[in-house]
């Protein structure tokens, strides 16, 4: 091994304070020669070459360059001559700009903070380009996000999983067409403005889980694509694979996760997230479209089974730097072993988007038809785990995904044009509150809790106009959001993981639900759904012991909203007498479209909880 292979050993990737100013370091292993020209040199195309250390790495030692200085390396790979920028680069002026040496020193104010355990967690999935946009035509940014999170705080939210803020073309996008993994976008407030927000998160008791895109890159902007001038079959090059592996359905640029400094390259991307800006965990898009070509389950021909063992070793190295840290996979196809653990051969993700919850429920509660309504769709949507693990699941009604392409907002669903009306806000509310008290880790989008009524794009910012419009609905899900986290402490049976449907009514469509962690007083939980429109005085259902059974919650409250009917809900005394397999039973009143918690043991409750 030669002096200069072990020196680039002290070297990382990208650009990096030293003793003698910064260090650069880059792969280029079919490169003849490797400049670095930036601000420092007045961008002089040689005056600044690079060492080679034999094994595709260049690297050196620049005095003269400092934080904030603009750099490009220039790469000569026979008569070609490519000027790019640096694939670690953290930040730039812009996708189509130069890269910037970036401080890595941080102010973190001893930030000690840990997400709370997962089945507490209540997921709000944002854009920040859309979230909360300042001034017309500006996307939004990371301090327009700070400014939300005391709203968010009150919301009941304890988590905000950010849509991928990575470097992409122009100032308006998903986020799902990265040009740059490492670098924060520029028009978001790129490395510091991300730290900021992470920080002043963590000071609301608010985690932070990013998305990461790794099944492909690009395709715009992308100086990764043939980075040093090679590449086979009109590829990508080095980073990427130059075969029918290539293709994705937003263009031939999936990584090679076959080829080590590409693994090395993704797996050191999490981690960072993980190290050096304090995210809590990631959300990782399109795992079907890594793990085969054409996104198909159950066909081995078109299987990248390298992409299956790099999930697993990211997801491994990303636990040994944070343990508490949750990796979320967005797999859509019900596969348990993505969530198995890597001992026996799982990708090792925490917990999965489950589509066999979001689609069953939304049919449901979209459904025009009150007797069209399939209740044994919503039992199995309910009852459904894997790896006998509720935690295993994150589940939803509305998504990025979901409320995009097609698809409308749920409430635009229920009655398009007209998502303030009754049934809108019912039937809508019904299904929130299906998320908040099934199994699982709960999740929203944006606006969902003020019935925002368009659907996503990147153009188009929510309209907060509407917090205040619908003041009542929000007030509905900070109370979901209570009961679910057990902020009265009445109702520790909804972050439990037992779950038993005992009562299901399909002609009136009426559902009951027994939840609980330890069982007993404050922690047994019975929920009643009324999934159509029709009131009940005196139903009788079982109930799993005696006593007092409080009433704890009614969606029907007025106060949530001036039109619901306010049918009253009241405390119900258990009888003596077995009813749906249980020893017990008892009368409740419920109103049409409507939700019921009920739980043992009086304590101080708000007003509108018993509604005599």
């Amino acid at each position: 091994m030669s002096k200069e292979t072990i020196k680039t050993t002290h070297y990382a990737m990208g650009a990096n304070p030293c003793e003698n100013g910064i260090s650069f370091c880059v792969w280029a292993p079919n490169a003849e020669k490797v400049f670095v020209t930036g601000t420092f040199n007045d961008f002089s195309p040689d005056k600044n070459p690079m060492e080679s250390d034999g094994a595709g790495n260049w690297f050196v030692e620049i005095p003269e360059a400092k934080f904030g200085d603009q750099y490009k390396y220039r790469i000569i790979n026979g008569d070609k001559e490519l000027i790019k920028n640096d694939p670690y680069a953290k930040e730039l002026t812009n996708s189509a700009g130069n890269s910037i040496i970036v401080d890595p020193h941080y102010d973190w104010e001893n930030d000690s903070f840990k997400l709370e355990a997962w089945n507490k967690l209540v997921i709000y999935e944002m854009h920040v380009g859309t979230f909360n946009t300042i001034a017309d035509g500006t996307p939004g940014d990371f301090k327009s996000v700070i400014e939300k999170l005391p709203y968010l705080k009150e919301l009941g939210i304890n988590v905000i999983q950010i849509m991928p803020p990575l470097e992409f073309p122009g100032s308006f996008s998903w986020g799902y067409n990265p040009s740059y993994p490492y670098a924060i976008e520029s028009d978001y407030g790129g490395a510091k403005g991300f730290k900021d927000l992470v920080k002043e998160a963590h000071k609301h008791d608010i985690g932070v889980i990013l998305d990461v895109v790794y099944n492909h890159f690009g395709p715009g902007d992308l100086d990764l694509w043939q980075f040093d001038g090679w590449s086979e079959n009109e590829g990508g090059g080095i980073y990427f694979y130059n075969d029918w592996k290539s293709k994705t359905p937003w263009g031939n640029t999936r990584p090679d996760f076959g080829r080590g400094e590409v693994r090395t390259f993704l797996k050191d991307n999490a981690l960072m997230w993980i190290n050096e800006y304090h995210v809590d965990g990631l959300r990782f898009d399109s795992v079907l479209y890594m793990r085969n070509v054409e996104g198909e389950v159950n066909n081995p021909a078109t299987d990248i089974p390298e992409a299956w063992s790099i999930l697993q070793w990211i997801n491994e190295e990303v636990k040994k730097a944070k343990p508490e840290a949750l990796t979320i996979a967005e797999d859509l196809t019900g596969n348990e072993w993505v969530t198995k653990d890597t001992s026996v051969g799982g990708a090792g993700f925490d917990t999965q988007w489950d589509m066999n919850f979001v689609h069953p429920v939304r049919d449901a509660i979209i459904t025009m038809e009150d007797n069209s309504r399939d209740m044994s769709a919503i039992c199995n949507a309910i009852n459904k785990y894997y790896n006998g693990d509720h935690m295993h699941r994150v589940i939803y009604t509305e998504s990025h995904d979901e409320v995009a392409n097609g698809k409308a907002r749920v409430p635009e669903e229920i009655w398009p044009g007209k998502v303030g009306s009754w049934f809108s806000k019912k039937r809508s509310t019904l299904g929130a509150g299906l998320v908040f008290t099934s199994p699982g880790i709960p999740m929203i989008f944006q606006g969902q809790e003020f019935l925002e009524d368009r659907w996503f794009e990147d153009t188009k910012p929510l309209s907060w106009c509407r917090a205040d419009k619908f003041d009542g609905i929000v007030h509905m899900y900070r109370e979901m959001i209570a009961l679910r986290r057990n902020l009265h402490g009445t109702t520790a049976g909804l972050s439990g993981s037992f779950v038993q449907i005992f009562h299901v009514n399909n002609e009136d469509k009426i559902l009951a639900m027994h939840r609980w962690d330890k069982g007993g007083p404050k922690d047994s939980v019975i929920i009643i759904f009324n999934f159509a429109n029709k009131a009940h005085n005196g139903y009788s259902i079982g109930l799993p012991c005696n006593g007092i059974w409080k009433a704890r919650f009614n969606s029907d409250w007025e106060g949530f909203d001036e039109k619901f009917t306010n049918h009253s809900s009241f405390d119900t005394e258990a009888q003596e007498g077995e009813k749906d397999g249980q020893a017990f039973n008892g009368l409740i009143n419920i109103g049409p479209y409507s939700f019921l918690v009920y739980s043992q043991d009086e304590i101080s409750l708000p007003q509108y909880e018993v509604n005599l």
